[in-house]
C-alpha cells in the first residue's frame, strides 16, 4: 500500500467532522489538512498543496485520536489469562509470585504488541503504567518497544516489587532517566507511577519518591480510592505535603471520601477510569458519576488487558453506561424516575480525546481537531460494516455503534501508520512471536499445572468474603 512519506500533506475530504474544540463544532461534510506534523485547515472544500495525499472520508466520522492514560502494557502478552480474577487474585499472581519472573525480553513483548493493538483501534496516545520493571533492564527493554512503534506514548515507571523511595532514589534510576528519557517531549513523555496503601501508622517514606518527581518536573500518577487497599489516607498525605496538583492523575478513585474528591477537586488533578476493570475487579463503582459532582476533569483507560479489551470504544460505552446505572439506581432509591440523562454520549467521547490530553498537560498539543495543534487523527470508516450507517448522531455512534474494525485510518504526528484497515507500522507477525516465546517462557519457570490453575481459580464452598491484604510492599499472610 502506497502512502506518503511522513511529513507530506495529508487532507481528508468530505467526513464528519467531530473537532471537539471549545465550541464542539461539527461538520458535516468537511475537511481537514495536515501539513507537517500540524493541522493546519479544518474546514469545508479547503485548498490543499499540490500533491497532498486525499483520503476520502464519505460516510466515515473524522475525529481527534483517542488517549489511554492507564495501560499496563507490559502484561498484554499474557492476554486474556485473568478473564475470571478478582482484584486479588491479580496482586497475588503479579506482585508475590509470578510476575517477578518477568525478563526484559518479556516486558519488550507486552509493549510492542500492546502498541501495535493501541494504534490500530484508534488510540494514538498511551500511558504505558508500566509498574513491572524490576530493574532498568526491563525499563530499557519498555522504552525499546514504545520506540519501535511511531505511537505517542507516556512511560510511566514503576516497580512493584520495591518500596517507591527506593528505586526512584537509586543511582541506577536516574542513570536510566538521563539516558533514555527527554523531559518535555511529547512523542515519548514520562511519569512516576506508584501507590500509597493504607498503614496503621502515620509514617509516610513515599515523600521521597513525590521529591524525586518534583525535583524532575514530572507527573505522578498513583491507584488511588482502591477498595480496602488506597484508602482517605493517602489523598490526605498528599495534599498536607503539598504534592497534590493539576499533573496528578488519580486512576480509578472510585472509593473515596467526600472530602477526598474536594482536595482533588481543589488542587485541579483528574481521574482516570477504567470502568471494565472497576466493574470487574471491585476497585469500587465506576468514578464519572461522583467526579462530575464535584468538576474534576475525567479521562479513560483500559488498564490491562490480562483481563479485558485494549480499545477506547468499549472503555466508552461501559463507562457511560455504568454512569446511566447509577443515575437511575440513585433516583430509584427515592421513588423516582430518571427522565432525562445528565451523562451524554458527548460527555464520554470528550472523556476519550480532550479528557486524556487534559490529564496529561498536552491539551494544547492534542485531543482536538483545530489548527496549530499535532496532527492525531482518526478516521472511522467502514463501507462493509452495515453498523456505520446511517450516521445521524455522531457522538451517539462513536460511542455505541462503531467499534475497532471501523477504523479507517490513523495519522500520528502527521504520520499515517494505519490506512485503508491494514497497519502500516511494526510488525504483528513479530508480536505475535515474541509473546508466544513469553507464554512459552512463563509455562516452562511455572509448570504447566500451575499455569492452567492460575487462569481458572477454584471458588471455595465457603468464600471468603476479605483477606489479608496482598499488596505492595505489604506482609501477605493468607
Amino acid at each position: 500500500m502506497t502512502v506518503p512519506e511522513p511529513g507530506s500533506p495529508i487532507v481528508f475530504r468530505n467526513g464528519l467532522v467531530l473537532t471537539l474544540d471549545d465550541r464542539r463544532t461539527i461538520i458535516r461534510s468537511g475537511d481537514v489538512l495536515i501539513e507537517g506534523d500540524r493541522i493546519s485547515a479544518v474546514g469545508e472544500r479547503l485548498a490543499a498543496p499540490e500533491g497532498a495525499f486525499e483520503i476520502d472520508a464519505s460516510g466515515g466520522i473524522i475525529m481527534p485520536g483517542m488517549v489511554d492514560t492507564h495501560r499496563h502494557m507490559w502484561q498484554t502478552a499474557m492476554r486474556g489469562y485473568g478473564a475470571d480474577w478478582t482484584l486479588t487474585q491479580y496482586f497475588v499472581w503479579y506482585y508475590l509470585q509470578f510476575g517477578k519472573l518477568f525478563r526484559p525480553e518479556d516486558i519488550y513483548a507486552g509493549n510492542y504488541l500492546s502498541a501495535l493493538e493501541a494504534i490500530d483501534a484508534g488510540v494514538t496516545t498511551s500511558v504505558d503504567w508500566s509498574h513491572g520493571l524490576q530493574t532498568t533492564q526491563h525499563a530499557d527493554a519498555a522504552v525499546d518497544a514504545l520506540k519501535a512503534v511511531p505511537g505517542r506514548f507516556v512511560l510511566g515507571y514503576g516497580n512493584i516489587q520495591q518500596s517507591p523511595w527506593e528505586w526512584t532514589t537509586s543511582p541506577e534510576f536516574r542513570d536510566f532517566v538521563n539516558r533514555r528519557i527527554t523531559i518535555g517531549d511529547d512523542m515519548l513523555g514520562f511519569q512516576i507511577c506508584f501507590d500509597l496503601p493504607a498503614r496503621d501508622n502515620d509514617e509516610w517514606p513515599e515523600r521521597a519518591a513525590f521529591e524525586v518527581a518534583r525535583e524532575l518536573g514530572v507527573a505522578v500518577s498513583t491507584h488511588s480510592g482502591v477498595w480496602n487497599v488506597t484508602k482517605d489516607d493517602s489523598i490526605k498525605w498528599m495534599y498536607e505535603n503539598g504534592f497534590m496538583g493539576p499533573s496528578n492523575i488519580y486512576v480509578h478513585a472510585a472509593s473515596l471520601s467526600e472530602d477526598s474528591y474536594h482536595r482533588i477537586a481543589a488542587t485541579g488533578g483528574s481521574i482516570s477510569v477504567s470502568a471494565e476493570s472497576e466493574a470487574s475487579a471491585g476497585q469500587g463503582y465506576p468514578t464519572t458519576w461522583e467526579a462530575r459532582k464535584y468538576g474534576i476533569p475525567i479521562s479513560l483507560s483500559n488498564d490491562t488487558s490480562v483481563w479485558w479489551s485494549g480499545d477506547m470504544f468499549a472503555a466508552m460505552r461501559n463507562t457511560l453506561n455504568a454512569d446511566r446505572i447509577r443515575e437511575h439506581y440513585e433516583a430509584h432509591l427515592q421513588g423516582e424516575t430518571v427522565t432525562h440523562l445528565s451523562a451524554r454520549a458527548q460527555h464520554a467521547v470528550e472523556w476519550a480525546t480532550r479528557g486524556g490530553a487534559k490529564a496529561l498537560g498536552w491539551d494544547s498539543l492534542i485531543g482536538s481537531l483545530e489548527v496549530g495543534k499535532k496532527a492525531d487523527v482518526v478516521l472511522l470508516k467502514n463501507d462493509q460494516d452495515p453498523a456505520m450507517t446511517p450516521i445521524i448522531n455522531p457522538y451517539g455512534h462513536v460511542v455505541y455503534q462503531a467499534q475497532r474494525s471501523d477504523v479507517h485510518t490513523v495519522v500520528i504526528n502527521g504520520r499515517i501508520v494505519k490506512h485503508n484497515h491494514t497497519l502500516l507500522v511494526g510488525s504483528v507477525a513479530k508480536a505475535k512471536a515474541a509473546a508466544e516465546r513469553t507464554v512459552e517462557y512463563l509455562v516452562s519457570q511455572m509448570g504447566y499445572d500451575a499455569w492452567a490453575s492460575g487462569m481458572n481459580p477454584e471458588i471455595p464452598e465457603q468464600q471468603k468474603r476479605a483477606m489479608d491484604n496482598p499488596y505492595m510492599y505489604t506482609e501477605y499472610k493468607g
